[in-house]
């Protein structure tokens, strides 16, 4: 089964159908969901590569994996999918996963253990961008056909250490991990590649959509895989049409265009709602708008300095005017919708206090030059930063700079005051843990650039960093949770990374339709689950 790489005749008539279609007459079909978002940061539909926000989309609904979030129920956190059970060992070294019977991928292949396996091992062989997600647990292109074993029903993962369940777990439901139909994709292998040419542009899933078509930067085409062991899809097909601009978007929407309105501005958001037949849905998302200090800095590396720049933050004002409809305050360095995140917001704007903290301390004046990337919303934040240190005496020059060159610079521990976002890397509480509260060596030799704690030289303190590994290790689950709440509170108190807004995605869509999910913190967008009404 070969996938075009482009869409077929009747989805482009489809389309721009829709697209030119009178607002007075306008109306998708009750079996299509049509979707407008941008698209073009597209580059693979490879599981094994793919890791930016509109692949993953694809990804999430065209594959299955061993284990999967319910879309009707994402707080109960991972469910039984292409796998129905699992089992952990006495010592907590391996992990053996039952595979349902009776599952086909779209080509009509029965879904084995054998190719849950080879997904598995393909991914770490391959080295792409998301495999550290699986190598984190010992897994390398040397070893991983003797850690990742399979029989006629189930496969094992041999873990290098005794990790948590959840945190394994959790990590299976990247894309990453998606099970891939092992004939059809030899079939069509190049060399050694594994198909991975074949893959950039076709899929070989069994999820509950198959891929009709994909053309670059224009659409995606999904069409309902009718024997989906989940039960075949209520929208036939859907239609994932790349415009980025808001505004067009937002009059689509309007007149019945399409269903689904991804990528609304605060503006268009606040002038659509109430619109006839449309509405509005929230969903907290995994980002977080940080603020970090550099610890290099002398006056920021103060303790009185970090505990008054908590109180100089103005939460609630700039997520209500500045940020208004994409953040809301969230104080904690897991997002909400995480195993053991944590909801306290113990800081509110207070210029007296922090004052009165760096006048105890000795601090009455200084002078800060940061780095600001060039986009408005940074911008807007640090302009608001800038009023409130005056009111204390400090004052903060700012230098606008392209994204690039901040990142370039905060990479080399180079910007006293850093603001930006981070976003997770799969759905388990260790993916932020890992980068905010931990960094073993803190020198400039270790070139830790991942972590968020090295590139603000922050000296994660022993106990921290210890705690943050033992919690992947922690069996219990409920536990686990705990002791990333207990994490979280001590980062509060005393970490020079100050979380300060959680992302909100504000999604348009027609009122007829129901069942939408973005995904939220957790994972991508969910299509299979969508029905329309009358």
């Amino acid at each position: 089964m070969r996938m075009r790489h482009l869409l077929t005749p009747r989805a482009i008539l489809l389309a721009s159908a829709l697209a030119i279609a009178p607002a007075a007459y306008a109306e998708t079909p009750a079996d299509t969901l049509v979707v407008a978002h941008a698209i073009d940061d597209i580059i693979s539909l490879d599981p094994a590569q793919t890791f930016e926000f509109a692949g993953n989309d694809v990804n999430n609904n065209t594959y299955s994996r061993l284990v999967e979030f319910d879309p009707m129920d994402l707080d109960a956190g991972f469910q039984p999918s292409l796998a129905e059970s699992w089992e952990v060992s006495d010592d907590g070294m391996s992990i053996t996963f039952r595979i349902r019977d009776g599952v086909t991928f779209h080509s009509g292949n029965p879904v084995r253990a054998e190719d849950a396996a080879w997904s598995l091992q393909r991914a770490v062989k391959l080295d792409q961008t998301p495999s550290f997600i699986l190598t984190q647990f010992g897994f390398t292109p040397e070893n991983v056909d003797e850690k990742i074993t399979f029989d006629d029903s189930s496969l094992t993962l041999h873990l290098d250490q005794p990790y948590a369940p959840s945190f394994v777990l959790n990590c299976l439901t990247a894309k990453v991990a998606s099970v891939v139909d092992k004939e059809l994709v030899m079939a069509n292998a190049e060399g050694d590649d594994y198909g991975h040419a074949w893959l950039n542009t076709n899929e070989a899933g069994s999820g509950p959509y198959t891929l009709a078509g994909w053309r670059p930067n224009e659409a995606v085409q999904l069409t309902a895989y009718e024997d989906y062991f989940g039960g075949a899809p209520e929208m036939k097909r859907v239609i994932v049409r790349n415009i980025p601009e808001s505004s067009a978007q937002r009059l689509l929407l309007e007149q019945g265009d399409i269903d689904v309105a991804r990528s609304l501005s605060p503006t268009d958001v606040e002038g659509v709602s109430g619109a006839d037949g449309v509405k509005i849905q929230d969903e907290p998302r995994g980002r977080m708008m940080y603020m970090g200090l550099n610890q290099k800095n002398e006056l920021l590396s103060n303790p009185a300095m970090i505990e008054a720049m908590k109180y100089l933050v103005n939460y609630e004002g700039i997520a209500g005017t500045l940020l208004k409809g994409t953040f809301v305050p969230h104080q904690s360095f897991l997002p909400k919708g995480y195993l053991g995140a944590l909801d306290d917001m113990p800081y509110s704007y207070d210029p007296e206090k922090a004052k009165q903290i760096l006048t105890d301390a000795g601090i009455t004046s200084g002078e800060i030059t940061t780095n600001v990337r060039d986009l408005r919303e940074y911008v807007d934040v640090a302009q608001a930063l800038q009023a409130s240190m005056a009111e204390v005496g400090i004052t903060l020059n700012i230098q606008q700079m392209t994204g690039a060159q901040v990142l370039d610079a905060y990479r080399a521990r180079e910007v006293p005051i850093f603001i930006g976002e981070w976003g997770p890397d799969y759905a388990d509480p260790n993916t932020n843990a890992a980068t905010f509260a931990y960094n073993p060596d803190n020198s400039d030799e270790a070139k830790a650039t991942g972590l968020l704690a090295w590139r603000n030289a922050y000296a994660v303190p022993e106990a921290m960093g210890q705690a943050t590994v033992a919690a992947t290790l922690e069996q219990d689950t409920a536990k686990r949770a705990d002791m990333y709440v207990e994490l979280q509170k001590q980062y509060q108190a005393e970490a020079p990374l100050i979380p300060m807004f959680q992302r909100i995605e504000a999604t348009g869509l027609r009122d007829n339709v129901e069942n939408w999910n973005s995904g939220r913190a957790v994972t991508s967008a969910m299509y299979w689950q969508v029905t329309k009404g009358e």
